[in-house]
């Protein structure tokens, strides 16, 4: 794309953005930017060059992207949009701005943004506010900067609900944070007035497998109507009291099937026989291969992980290959030996190999 189309599609996103902006219209042109962010490097440097516009929809719109940019050549680029959208926060006063700041910060996913992210997250705008809740979850490592769970914490007891139930979101199910203060807050938000609210807060608390959670979610599944989350809730807590409660729903639904799964402890028990089995074939027909059995510590079931002496290392969602493998734990080792064999193959020789 030439740099001329991109600047013509980036004012004809302006022009779509100040119509949003003054008179409420729905369209912001963000087709027209997601277009213009294909170009890569030209849509960054013609964006950071609208940065210090004075009129602050073409600042917007340059934030916005920024945004697309990130999303659509990710690191590549990421970097440079980060630092651009870093320093227009430490100047910007405009609300319209810092939304966009915000919402593009969160597609960089660069550590370096949250604390620009914590300083947004203070404003009296609930739409930043909101979309700083969304960003958040983004930029953070594993385990969460302290900074990081800490806006979030605050941001649960937000006077917003969409603000609230997003910050619970971004604690309870995206972020591994955990303690005392992230376990009261996932707890206060399930007596909260606003139904999404509880359900995130019930399936946050239950992957943290706390035992509160239990009373809420058998409550949560007797009623007429059961949300999605519900089901996950369950199967994070795995307690065989809920399986008269689970057996009323569709078990073709994946979260209902994954939750009878769990909550059920002899299937639960051959579901992980079947995984030590895979590990005992493929050790026993590659002996030369290190594999190992391991669970996250926020996740279901077991993963699977084999390493070549090269360095060569495939991982497995275990459920997920033995379903490849029609539920045959020897076939599921031949799966995953041929997986590191096509690896092999496709790495560059050694220095020296000849």
């Amino acid at each position: 794309m030439e740099t001329y189309e991109v600047a013509d599609l980036f004012d004809q996103a302006v022009q779509r953005l100040r119509r949003v902006v003054d008179s409420g219209d729905s369209d912001d042109g963000s087709e027209l930017l997601r277009q213009a962010a294909d170009s890569g490097s030209v849509a960054v440097g013609l964006a950071v060059g609208h940065l210090a516009d004075a009129d602050r929809v073409v600042r917007a719109a340059a934030c916005d992207l920024l945004g697309f940019a990130s999303d659509v050549h990710g690191d590549d680029l990421r970097a440079a949009a980060a630092t651009a959208l870093i320093s227009l926060a430490g100047t910007e006063v405009d609300p319209e701005v810092h939304w966009s700041i915000a919402r593009a910060l969160g597609a960089t996913c660069d550590p370096r943004a949250l604390p620009t992210l914590v300083t947004l997250a203070s404003s009296p705008d609930s739409d930043v506010r909101f979309q700083v809740a969304v960003a958040v979850p983004a930029v953070l490592d594993d385990p969460p900067a302290e900074a990081g769970e800490a806006v979030l914490l605050d941001l649960c007891t937000d006077a917003d609900p969409t603000v609230r139930e997003w910050a619970t979101f971004g604690l309870g199910w995206v972020s591994t944070a955990d303690g005392n203060a992230v376990r009261q807050a996932l707890w206060d938000r399930t007596r909260d007035v606003d139904p999404e609210v509880r359900a995130e807060g019930a399936r946050g608390l239950a992957r943290r497998r706390d035992a509160r959670a239990l009373p809420l979610v058998r409550e949560l599944l007797a009623r007429d109507e059961v949300h999605s989350f519900t089901f996950q809730a369950a199967a994070y807590l795995a307690d065989p009291s809920l399986l008269p409660l689970l057996d009323g729903f569709d078990p073709s639904a994946d979260r209902v099937a994954q939750a009878l799964l769990e909550c059920d402890p002899v299937r639960r028990v051959q579901r992980d026989d079947a995984v030590w089995r895979i590990l005992d074939v493929i050790h026993r027909r590659r002996p030369d291969l290190r594999v190992a059995i391991f669970g996250e510590r926020c996740d279901l079931g077991l993963y699977l992980e084999v390493t070549d002496g090269p360095g060569v290392t495939d991982h497995w969602f275990a459920d997920a290959l033995l379903r490849r493998a029609g539920d045959d734990p020897d076939r599921a080792a031949d799966l995953a030996i041929a997986d590191v064999e096509t690896r092999l193959a496709s790495q560059p020789p050694h220095r020296g190999a000849g």
